[in-house]
C-alpha cells in the first residue's frame, strides 16, 4: 500500500472514538417503546386582553368596573351617609359643649339631643328603605297637606316660636319643630309623584302641564316660609323646584323664564331688608367692618385657618369659646376645619361629593319616572344645601342660616334627611341588578332551599338524594 493511500484511509480508532448525533435512545430488545415526551406549548396570548400591570390606566379601569357593579350605588349612599351622621355626631358633642355651659346646661345636652333624633332617623330611614316604591307615592300628598298645615300654624300667635328672628318653629313642650324641613321632603315626593304621572299621559311636552300645579303649589311653600323671613330654606326648595324642572326636560327658554323671575324675587327681598343686605355685604370679607357685622363671616374664616394641615385636635378649638356664633350648627363646618384641619374638611367634602354621584347614578340608570325624579330632588335638595352652607363658611357665599345635612345640630333638619337617604336606599335597591346580587347574598330566613346545600361562600353543590352512591 502506498503512502498516499495510507493517509487518505481514516484511521479505525479515530471514526470509533468520534462522538455520534445524539439521538433518541433503542429500546432494549422485547421492550415497549415509549412514546415521546411533548413540549408544553407557550402561552399564546388572548386576544383583546392588554397585559397585566398597575399603571394608572390599569387601576382606573379597575374604579370603573368596581363603580359600574349594580350594588355600589346602594353600598356608597349607605355607607356615605351614616359616615357623615357619625362623624356629625363627634363633633356637635365637640362644638356644643361651650355653648351647653354657657347656657347652664350639661355639657353633653346637645349632644344627647342629637343622638335622640339620629336613633329616630335611623327608624325612619330603615322605613323608607323597606318600603316599596308605591308606598311613597302614596305617602306625597299627605304629607304635603301636613306640612302644609304645620306651616301655616307656625303663623298663629301663641303657636309659632322665633328663633334668631325667624319665626319658623313650633314648640312642643321641650321640643322645637320646624315645619318647612318637612315641606321640603314633601315637594319632592310630590312633584315626583305629580311629574310621573304626566309622563305616564305624554303631557309634559305641553309646558302649561309642566309648570301648574308644580310651580303654583311650590310658590304657596315659598309664601309661607319667608312669611317667617326664612330665606335660606326658601332657596332650597327653589333649588328643588329647578332640579325637578330640568329631570322633566323643561325646554331652555322656559327654564331661563322660571329662573329670571326666581332671581328678581329674590333681589327684592333682599334689597327690602337691611340683614339680608348686610349678609350679602359680608360676603368676601376679611375684617369684621364696622359695627362687627361681618363679625359670624369673619371668625369661621379663621376657625379654619387656625386648623391648618391636620388641625388641633378634638375638642381644641378656640373659637367655640363664644368667638364664633353658631359653632353646632351653622358654622360646625368651620370647627370641623379648626380641629380636624384640612384633612378633615377635604374628607367631609369627599363624603358628600360621593353620596351626591351616587344618588345621580340612580336617578339616570332607573326607567320609572317617579325613581328618576324622586331620586335627583332628594340629591338637589342635600347638595344644593351642603353647597349653601359650605360656601357661607369659606365666605364665598352670603350667610343663609342653613344648617350642613347630615351634619350639624337640628333634628328637625336631621329627621326628613335621614328619611330622604333611606328613599335613595330604596331606589337604590329597585334597580334590577342590584334586587339579584341582593337576593343571592340574603339568604331567606326560616325556608329550606330544596335541593341545595352550601359547600363555598361562592358554590351550590346539589344534594345527593338519599340511596345514592
Amino acid at each position: 500500500m502506498s503512502r498516499d493511500e495510507s493517509a487518505a484511509r481514516p484511521r479505525a480508532g479515530a471514526v470509533r472514538g468520534r462522538a455520534r448525533p445524539a439521538g433518541p435512545a433503542r429500546p432494549a430488545p422485547g421492550a415497549r417503546p415509549r412514546p415521546a415526551a411533548r413540549r408544553p406549548a407557550a402561552p399564546v396570548p388572548r386576544a383583546g386582553r392588554a397585559p397585566s400591570g398597575r399603571g394608572p390606566r390599569q387601576l382606573l379601569e379597575k374604579v370603573r368596573r368596581a363603580w359600574d357593579r349594580p350594588l355600589t350605588a346602594y353600598y356608597v349612599i349607605l355607607g356615605g351617609s351614616l359616615l357623615i351622621i357619625v362623624l356629625g355626631l363627634v363633633m356637635v358633642y365637640s362644638a356644643s359643649q361651650i355653648k351647653a355651659l354657657q347656657s347652664g346646661l350639661a355639657p353633653s345636652h346637645f349632644f344627647r339631643k342629637q343622638l335622640l333624633a339620629a336613633v329616630l332617623g335611623g327608624v325612619l330611614m330603615f322605613f323608607a328603605a323597606r318600603t316599596p316604591v308605591r308606598v311613597h307615592r302614596t305617602l306625597a300628598y299627605p304629607l304635603l297637606a301636613a306640612s302644609v298645615f304645620l306651616m301655616c300654624l307656625v303663623q298663629v300667635p301663641g303657636m309659632g316660636v322665633a328663633v334668631n328672628g325667624n319665626q319658623n318653629w313650633i314648640a312642643f313642650g321641650p321640643f322645637q319643630l320646624q315645619p318647612s324641613e318637612f315641606g321640603k321632603l314633601a315637594l319632592v315626593l310630590w312633584g315626583a309623584d305629580l311629574l310621573a304621572r304626566k309622563q305616564d299621559k305624554r303631557l309634559l311636552a305641553q309646558w302649561k302641564h309642566l309648570l301648574v300645579p308644580l310651580v303654583p303649589a311650590t310658590f304657596i311653600l315659598l309664601g309661607l316660609i319667608m312669611l317667617g323671613g326664612d330665606m335660606g330654606t326658601a332657596m332650597i326648595l327653589t333649588a328643588i323646584l329647578f332640579g325637578l324642572l330640568w329631570l322633566a326636560g323643561a325646554p331652555t327658554r322656559l327654564f331661563a323664564g322660571v329662573l329670571g323671575c326666581a332671581a328678581l324675587i329674590g333681589f327684592l327681598l333682599i334689597k327690602t331688608s337691611s340683614n339680608r343686605m348686610s349678609r350679602l355685604a359680608c360676603t368676601l370679607a376679611t375684617e369684621p367692618g364696622p359695627g362687627d357685622q361681618c363679625w359670624q363671616a369673619v371668625h369661621g374664616i379663621y376657625a379654619l385657618a387656625n386648623g391648618g394641615w391636620f388641625g388641633s385636635g378634638l375638642g381644641a378649638s378656640m373659637e367655640k369659646w363664644g368667638e364664633l356664633p353658631e359653632p353646632h350648627t351653622d358654622f360646625i363646618f368651620a370647627i370641623t376645619g379648626e380641629e380636624l384641619g384640612l384633612a378633615g374638611t377635604l374628607s367631609v367634602l369627599a363624603l358628600f361629593t360621593a353620596l351626591g354621584y351616587a344618588g345621580i347614578r340612580v336617578a339616570g340608570r332607573t326607567e320609572d319616572p317617579f325613581v328618576r325624579y324622586a331620586a335627583g330632588g332628594v340629591t338637589c335638595w342635600i347638595m344644593a344645601q351642603a353647597v349653601v352652607n359650605i360656601g357661607a363658611v369659606l365666605g364665598l357665599l352670603p350667610i343663609a342660616g342653613v344648617p350642613l345635612p347630615l351634619f350639624s345640630y337640628g333634628g328637625s333638619a336631621l329627621l326628613p334627611t335621614m328619611f330622604a337617604i333611606g328613599l335613595l336606599i330604596a331606589f337604590a335597591r329597585s334597580e334590577p341588578g342590584a334586587r339579584a346580587a341582593l337576593a343571592m347574598r340574603q339568604p331567606v330566613f326560616g325556608k329550606k332551599r330544596a335541593g341545595l346545600r352550601w359547600k363555598t361562600m361562592r358554590r351550590r353543590v346539589m344534594k345527593r338524594p338519599s340511596g345514592e352512591r
